[in-house]
């Protein structure tokens, strides 16, 4: 592994948390709680993860230089809208979770189902935003190699 390989690993760890907040949410509609918290600390460990491994990239591999959108012009302003929404509500998600997980685990479940309405559906776009911009910078339009 390289760190050419972080940006495929962070999409990956993206997705992986996505199937685990969709698995949390079937597992806690039908009845399964303790499954469901063990999927959603499983969501929270791997969007950790994914967190630390960003900015490891970011400040230690690319030094904070922003990856260049490649694709068509007349489409930039939509990539640069799905950047500028994942950044602000990755921000965001962070204490969202926090919360959210802090109430489930201490059994406060009316508060938690309160937050977790917001937290499931913002933490879900974040991690199929996530997905999306890997796939936009480096499968559909990617970067051409520096040696």
């Amino acid at each position: 592994m390289t760190s050419a390989d972080l940006p495929l690993i962070n999409a990956t760890l993206n997705g992986i948390s996505g199937c685990l907040l969709v698995a949390g949410l079937a597992l806690i509609k039908s009845g399964r709680k303790d499954a469901h918290r063990k999927c959603m600390l499983a969501a929270f460990a791997t969007s950790s993860v994914f967190l630390v491994l960003y900015v490891y990239h970011k400040y230690w591999v690319v030094r904070g230089i922003h990856t260049p959108f490649r694709g068509p012009p007349s489409l930039k302003g939509l990539y640069i809208a799905m950047l500028l929404s994942h950044v602000v509500l990755a921000i965001a998600v962070v204490p969202l979770a926090l919360v959210t997980i802090h109430r489930g685990l201490r059994e406060r479940f009316p508060e938690h189902r309160k937050i977790a309405r917001w937290t499931w559906p913002i933490w879900m776009y974040v991690s199929v935003t996530g997905v999306l911009v890997y796939l936009v910078l480096y499968v559909i339009w990617p970067q051409p190699v520096i040696r």
